[in-house]
């Protein structure tokens, strides 16, 4: 389809705290992508040797360890993952499994203790997995040394606001694994802002199928048509880097589908109103929105509470949008984050954990909201807003079609590069070596 307009870009790469350069295109060739990587079991068991035990995940949101003694049980794959907050005010990562019989020592998704008790025969640990007490501890001839029966340790350490841990207990520091992340990212400064929506819907898809599906905006065009109005899809940024990539969408403009970009839709006056422009009383047309969005927040972010000043004029309306590989997504604004923890199933190839938690900056001098209740669902049961409504329901299909003898495997455009890299990365791991995706 022709493409009748570019969008300006208004951040200054010199000026700019976050890079905003145009990365070369990565030549990943143009083969199909298999559609076993998203059905088969042996496939799926290689992604758990080689690359869920390998890199660095995203636990918890921090703010759920501030106190001593607060922890979180989260959940990869078959492993229950404990997190804590310890008298030293460090942070701590340990198998949520108790050394004598298997029992778990941690129930429910977290709390606030000083031990961790075992239920079977009340073996007790303290808020680093040491063994704290051992009923009976007499009768055990060979004895209880600590050094054999603590819980196993995890690699554990913090950035932007949340917890990560490694079930590879060699693993790079995360510093190094994040590699350019927090330069881009540190910007938007994600410890200051708080948790204000934490949903987990048990989805009938591939875990890769939803990263995939947010990794590109070819499909906004079919899947979310009413978006077209107020954001660009077509003249979209990519960068892909070592192991994480991006793209920067443009928000407050029309599509360079549309022809006529000059509408102010319904939709683009209810993003107007989201960035506090008015617009019964804005005076351009729809070309001129999102200039006129960064022009305002830059007048009167600090009258509203919010410092953005370490962010570029692009980043007050639109999207930048990341990939921590392999499974966080991150559609980052200039006062909110909507993040999506991808997580696959432990048995089925074909289901996943999909993790939804937004974020949002509170104006100086307001009280934080309180942290919302954790949900859990199935898909269908309820909804996640209407854009993530199209999504869930489109995807399911899309793993149907996964397994039809009819259906030979993913075949990329440009526009979905990021889906490309993604893959690369992942055969990175599974073979340790750079390679064609076949």
């Amino acid at each position: 389809m022709t493409v009748y307009r570019t969008i300006e870009r208004f951040a200054d790469p010199q000026a700019s705290k976050t890079p905003v350069q145009k990365e070369p295109d990565p030549d990943l060739g143009t083969d199909i992508i298999p559609k076993e990587r998203y059905t088969g079991e042996a496939f799926r068991q290689l992604e758990w040797d080689h690359l869920w035990t390998k890199v660095w995940q995203m636990g918890c949101w921090e703010g759920d360890l501030r106190n001593t003694g607060d922890y979180v049980v989260t959940e990869i794959g078959n492993e229950s993952i404990v997190l804590t907050r310890d008298e030293d005010g460090g942070v701590n990562a340990f198998y949520n499994v108790c050394s004598h019989r298997g029992n778990q020592v941690a129930y429910g998704r977290g709390g606030n203790t000083r031990t961790f008790k075992c239920s079977y025969h009340l073996w007790e640990y303290n808020l680093k997995g040491e063994i704290a007490n051992v009923p009976d501890v007499e009768t055990f001839p060979q004895g209880v040394p600590c050094e054999k029966l603590s819980i196993k340790r995890l690699p554990c350490a913090t950035w932007g606001g949340w917890v990560w841990f490694s079930l590879d207990p060699d693993a790079e520091p995360l510093s190094e694994y994040l590699g350019i992340i927090p330069e881009h990212l540190d910007p938007y400064h994600f410890p200051e802002m708080t948790l204000v929506n934490d949903v987990t819907v048990e989805w009938d898809v591939n875990w890769k199928a939803s990263v995939d599906a947010f990794n590109e905006t070819y499909h906004v065009n079919s899947i979310h048509p009413q978006l077209m109005s107020w954001l660009e899809d077509m003249d979209v940024q990519i960068d892909c880097y070592e192991r994480h990539n991006r793209y920067l969408i443009p928000f407050g403009c029309v599509s360079t589908h549309i022809e006529d970009g000059t509408e102010i839709s319904d939709g683009m006056k209810g993003f107007m109103m989201m960035n506090h422009l008015d617009p019964s009383s804005f005076e351009g047309n729809g070309l001129d929105v999102r200039r006129a969005i960064q022009k305002n927040w830059r007048a009167n972010a600090e009258s509203l509470g919010y410092d953005l000043s370490d962010l570029n004029d692009d980043q007050l309306t639109d999207d930048y949008h990341y990939l921590i590989f392999p499974n966080i997504t991150l559609n980052i604004h200039a006062t909110s984050l909507m993040l999506f923890r991808q997580r696959p199933h432990p048995s089925d190839p074909n289901k996943m954990f999909y993790d939804l938690q937004n974020y949002t900056m509170v104006p100086k001098g307001e009280a934080a909201p309180p942290r919302p209740l954790h949900r859990q669902f199935k898909h269908g049961d309820e909804s996640l807003g209407e854009v993530l409504d199209q999504d869930s329901r489109n995807l399911p299909l899309v793993q149907r079609g996964m397994n039809s003898v009819g259906y030979r495997g993913l075949w990329i455009s440009d526009q979905e590069v990021r889906i490309r890299h993604f893959h690369k990365t992942i055969d990175d791991y599974l073979f340790r070596q750079s390679i064609k995706i076949t």
